[in-house]
C-alpha cells in the first residue's frame, strides 16, 4: 500500500478503511471503533483474539466520553494530569460499547495522546480512533517504516509517514478503578 497523507488516511478511516501511523512508541492500527467490520480486521491483521480488547486514543478527552461511564473520583485527578500523553485507562465503559472494543472486560482502555500525527488524524476525522500497534500478536513493535511496508503494507488501506516518539515501550496501562499499574 501506498503513503498517504493525513487527510487522505482521515478519508480512508471515515470511508471504513484501516490506517498505519506512527504513534509515542512504534507504528499502530487505526480505525473508526464504531465501524465492526474495520475493527475485525485490525483484529485480523493483528491475529489478536477480541476478548483481550483495544485501546482507543483522542487528541481530546470529549471524543471518549461516548465509550466510558464516568471517571472515579478517587483517580479522576491522576487520570486527566496524565494527559495528553503515554497513559492510557482502564475507565469503566458505556454498557453500549462493543465486545469488540473492550473485550471480555467491564472497563474500556482509552489515552489523550500528545503525538502530533495521532492528533491531527483524530483531528480530521473528528472521531476517537482504534489505537493498536501493527506488529502481530507476539511479535515486536513495529518501529521503521521500510519493516511495516514489507510485514503490512498489502494490508493496510494506507499507511501515514511520520516520526515515532521516543518512547522504547508502549503506553503504560492504569486501572482507573484502583490506581494499580497493568503495564509499564
Amino acid at each position: 500500500m501506498s503513503l498517504v497523507t493525513i487527510l487522505d488516511a482521515a478519508h480512508i478511516i471515515r470511508q471504513g478503511g484501516v490506517v498505519a501511523y506512527p504513534t509515542e512508541s512504534c507504528y499502530g492500527l487505526g480505525c473508526d471503533p464504531a465501524n465492526g467490520p474495520a475493527v475485525r480486521r485490525i483484529l485480523s491483521i493483528k491475529r489478536r483474539h477480541f476478548r483481550k480488547g483495544l485501546i482507543l486514543v483522542a487528541d481530546h478527552l470529549i471524543r471518549l466520553r461516548p465509550y466510558f461511564r464516568e471517571i472515579p473520583d478517587a483517580t479522576r485527578e491522576a487520570v486527566l494530569s496524565s494527559w495528553p500523553g503515554p497513559c492510557t485507562w482502564l475507565l469503566p465503559s458505556r454498557r453500549n460499547v462493543s465486545r469488540l472494543l473492550r473485550g471480555n472486560h467491564e472497563l474500556i482502555a482509552v489515552r489523550v495522546s500528545r503525538h502530533r500525527v495521532v492528533r491531527m488524524l483524530c483531528r480530521e476525522t473528528s472521531r476517537a480512533l482504534i489505537s493498536t500497534s501493527a506488529n502481530r500478536a507476539g511479535r515486536p513493535a513495529i518501529r521503521s517504516l521500510a519493516i511495516l511496508e514489507e510485514s503490512l503494507g498489502h494490508e493496510v488501506d494506507g499507511i501515514v509517514e511520520g516520526d515515532v516518539g521516543r518512547r522504547k515501550n508502549p503506553s503504560t496501562i492504569r486501572n482507573a478503578l484502583d490506581g494499580s499499574c497493568i503495564r509499564v
